[in-house]
C-alpha cells in the first residue's frame, strides 16, 4: 500500500521551518496530516504533485503564488485566516530568514522522486506580468499600470462601488444597512476636497485619476474645472463617457498622460491618490518635483499613499513575490518618514499626515465579500486563474493593513510662495474643513446640468 502523501510532505516542510504546521493540509491522494482537526480551521490542499514541482523550482512566495494561482493550490476554509496563521508564523520563527540546507535539498529532491513531482519547471501561469524594457520608462510604465487596471470595465464596475472609487475609503460610521462602501468613498472623496479648499472656479489636477471619480465628484460638488490624468486606456475611456453621459465635459477632462508630460501649469490644487506607489524608488524625486512645479504658490496638494512599515516590519518594497508578479508589478512602498522627506526637499509644506489604515481594512473587505460571495460572476468577467489572483490580492492586503504591515495616509501639503507664505488659514479647521460626516449641507452639488436640474452624482446602475 502506497505511503500516504501528506504526512511526507508535513514533515519536510515542519523540517525547513522549524516549526509544526500552523495548518492541516491535504494532498491529492486524500491524506492529511497537521494540527488536529478543526471544523473552523483552513485546509491547504495540495491538488497535483506538480504544485510541489514549482516549490521545488521556486521555494517560498513566488512557488506558492504560482501553484495557488494555477489552481495546483487551494484552501478549504477562511483563506484569510489561512494566511493569518502563517503570518503569526512568520513572526515567532523569522521565517524569512529560513534558507534550504544542502541536506534539506537532498531530502526534499528524494520525496519529490518518490511522489512523482520532479520535472522541468512549470510554466508560469497566464495572468503573471510579464514586462521589458528600463524600469519606469514611459513605455513600461504604461505597460506596468494596463496589467491591472486594464484588466476590465465590466469587472470593476462589478467590483467596486457606483463611483467606481479604487483606493481607501473614510469610513465616518460604522458599517451596516444604513452605511456602506459607497458612502465611505463618498466621505473620502468630500474629504480630499475640502482638506484641498476647493471653491468654485479654481483648476484642479488629479495625477492617476483611476476613472475619474474624484474629478467628477469635484466638479459637481465644489464647481470646479478638472483635469484628470491616467495611463490606463480603459480607465480614460470610462471615466470621458461617464463625463458625457453627467454633462460636464466643460468642467472636467479626462487625458491618457504620464506624469511626466502634464504641461499647462499651474494648477490650485492637486489631488495624487495611491498614484505614488507606481512611480518607482528612482523616480520619486522627480514626481515630487512635477507636482511642485504643477502648483501655483499657495496651493495645496493632497496626495494619498501607501507605505510599508519601518524596518522589521515590512521588508519587501513592491509587496512581496506575489503582488510583484501579479498584481502591481514595479511597485514600490516605502515607509512615511522617507516619503515625506522627499515631498519637503521638492519645496512643498506639509500641512497635516492623517493615517487611514484601518479604514483600508473595512474598504478591502467589501470587496472581498463581493469576490467572494459572486464567485460566477467573477470568473465570467475575468476567468478562473485571475479570480484566484484577486482572492489572494484581497485576503492578503485586509490582513497586510489590518496587521499593521502596510499603512496608508493623506498627506496635505502647501506650496510657499518666493517668501516663504504658505497662504493658509489660521485655523486648524478651516484650513482642513469640516469632516464629512459634520456637515453633509457643505457638499450640496453647485454644478446644474443644462436643464436646469441637480446632476445625480453617479448616474444610475445596479449591481
Amino acid at each position: 500500500m502506497p505511503t500516504p502523501v501528506a504526512p511526507q510532505l508535513a514533515e519536510l516542510i515542519e523540517r525547513i521551518i522549524g516549526a509544526p504546521l500552523p495548518i492541516r493540509i491535504r494532498a491529492w491522494d486524500g491524506s492529511e496530516s497537521g494540527p488536529a482537526h478543526d471544523p473552523r480551521a483552513p485546509i491547504a490542499i495540495i491538488r497535483h504533485r506538480r504544485a510541489l514541482r514549482r516549490l521545488l523550482w521556486n521555494p517560498g512566495e513566488l512557488g506558492l503564488a504560482r501553484a495557488f494561482v494555477a489552481g495546483e493550490l487551494d484552501v478549504d476554509g477562511d483563506i484569510a485566516d489561512g494566511l493569518s496563521r502563517f503570518w503569526k508564523l512568520a513572526k515567532t520563527t523569522d521565517l524569512g530568514a529560513v534558507r534550504l540546507s544542502t541536506a534539506d535539498r537532498i531530502e526534499a529532491a528524494k520525496i519529490g522522486l518518490r511522489l512523482g513531482a520532479l520535472g522541468p519547471r512549470p510554466k508560469p501561469p497566464a495572468s503573471e506580468a510579464r514586462l521589458s524594457g528600463g524600469l519606469h520608462t514611459h513605455r513600461r510604465d504604461r505597460a506596468a499600470i494596463a496589467h491591472h487596471y486594464d484588466l476590465s470595465n465590466d469587472f470593476y464596475e462589478f467590483l467596486l462601488d457606483p463611483r467606481m472609487s479604487y483606493s481607501c475609503g473614510y469610513w465616518t460610521q460604522q458599517a451596516g444597512p444604513a452605511y456602506g462602501l459607497a458612502d465611505a468613498q463618498r466621505d473620502k472623496l468630500d474629504l480630499i476636497c475640502r482638506k484641498l479648499g476647493l471653491r468654485p472656479g479654481m483648476r484642479l489636477l488629479d495625477v492617476g485619476c483611476g476613472w475619474a471619480s474624484l474629478p467628477i465628484h469635484a466638479a459637481q460638488h465644489y464647481g470646479v474645472t478638472a483635469v484628470g490624468v491616467t495611463l490606463s486606456a480603459q480607465q480614460r475611456a470610462f471615466g470621458t463617457a461617464r463625463v458625457a453621459e453627467l454633462g460636464l465635459q466643460d468642467q472636467v477632462e479626462i487625458r491618457l498622460q504620464d506624469y511626466r508630460e502634464i504641461p499647462d501649469q499651474p494648477f490650485d490644487a492637486i489631488a495624487t491618490i495611491e498614484m505614488g506607489e507606481h512611480v518607482g524608488e528612482g523616480n520619486y524625486s522627480a514626481y515630487a518635483a512635477q507636482l511642485h512645479r504643477l502648483l501655483r504658490p499657495h496651493g495645496r496638494l493632497l496626495l494619498q499613499q501607501m507605505s510599508r512599515g519601518a524596518a522589521g516590519t515590512n521588508t519587501a518594497p513592491g509587496g512581496g513575490a506575489f503582488m510583484e508578479s501579479y498584481v502591481a508589478p514595479d511597485m514600490f512602498m516605502r515607509p512615511l518618514g522617507s516619503t515625506i522627506n522627499v515631498l519637503e526637499q521638492a519645496g512643498l509644506e506639509v500641512v497635516d499626515v492623517h493615517s487611514l489604515r484601518e479604514h483600508y481594512v473595512w474598504t478591502v473587505r467589501p470587496w472581498l465579500d463581493t469576490l467572494q460571495q459572486h464567485k460566477a460572476e467573477a470568473i465570467r468577467l475575468i476567468g478562473e486563474e485571475q479570480y484566484r489572483v484577486w482572492l489572494l490580492y484581497l485576503a492578503g492586503a485586509a490582513l497586510a493593513f489590518e496587521e499593521n504591515r502596510m499603512g496608508v495616509h493623506q498627506i496635505l501639503l502647501a506650496r510657499p510662495d518666493a517668501e516663504g507664505r504658505s497662504g493658509l488659514p489660521r485655523s486648524r479647521r478651516d484650513t482642513l474643513g469640516a469632516d464629512p460626516a459634520e456637515d453633509r449641507a457643505a457638499a450640496a452639488p453647485v454644478a446644474v446640468a443644462r436643464n436646469g436640474s441637480p446632476r445625480e452624482v453617479v448616474p444610475g446602475r445596479t449591481r
